[in-house]
């Protein structure tokens, strides 16, 4: 009975050390994983959401002008 315990004792302890590297392992995958993302998405210099949402206002504003002149430039030509 001694001889099963201490077994079952080394296999939970090995286990144990097998799901905590395995945790370690996969945060630190994770964490290189996300380092290289940044990294190319810094040298590809891409902008933010913000910045986007920024320039399509802006382009929405300026196609509005751009329609407005045409209409205005149309009725002075009738």
């Amino acid at each position: 009975m001694t001889k099963s315990k201490f077994l079952f004792d080394k296999v939970t302890k090995v286990i144990e050390q097998g799901i905590i590297s395995y945790k370690d392992l996969s945060s630190e995958i994770l964490n290189v994983l996300k380092t290289k993302r940044d990294e190319i998405v810094f040298k590809m210099q891409l902008t933010t959401k913000e910045e986007v949402e920024i320039l399509e206002k802006r382009i929405e504003n300026l196609e509005k002008r751009l329609s407005a002149s045409k209409r205005k430039k149309s009725k002075k030509a009738r």
